[in-house]
């Protein structure tokens, strides 16, 4: 662990993001009875998203994602956010909220962003930060160990790049 830190540092460097972010230090994502976290993912995520990759990128993985655009082909996302005028994100192991969207823009300047992106891109006001922390090096994870994704700032701010399996959770 301690040479992914310095390689992580080394690519990435280490910074202190503005607030409202809250930053989280590297214990959050210590070893634990399942990976970063105490338990898997949730048996019947939201959205049809596939289970082994969810368990796999939420627990057992610091640095890799979801493909690019899996929110919009491989689930049924598209479907409720066509529907929705704002969705509550849930953390795909313990159930608790992490992001609410959209916050202070529309669901189609939420999904505009986000297929720019590639993943589900969230803003500082649709942050749970109960429930949330960014790493130094912008890894973005949940208090219980899930890896969410990470925090690229672009001109706007503080960008959260969020894969969709790792947010598929259902309320508990």
């Amino acid at each position: 662990p301690h040479a992914i830190n310095l390689f992580q540092r080394a690519m990435f460097g280490s910074k202190k993001f503005p607030p409202p972010c809250v930053m989280g230090t590297e214990d959050i994502m210590s070893k634990k009875a399942h990976g970063t976290s105490n338990t898997p993912v949730q048996d019947n995520l939201r959205w049809s998203v596939d289970q082994q990759t969810a368990d796999r990128i939420c627990n057992f993985n610091r640095h890799y994602a979801e493909h690019s655009g899996y929110f919009e082909g491989s689930t049924k996302f598209m479907d409720e956010a066509r529907k929705s005028e704002q969705i509550t994100f849930y953390d795909s192991n313990t159930g608790k909220p992490l992001f609410i969207a959209p916050k202070g823009r529309t669901m189609e300047e939420f999904l505009v962003e986000s297929r720019a992106h590639g993943w589900p891109s969230f803003r500082d006001q649709e942050v749970v930060w109960q429930n949330v922390r960014v790493l130094p090096d912008g890894e973005t994870v949940s208090l219980a160990g899930t890896h969410l994704g990470h925090n690229l700032p672009d001109g706007k701010g503080s960008r959260y790049c969020i894969n969709l399996v790792s947010v598929a959770g259902n309320p508990k």
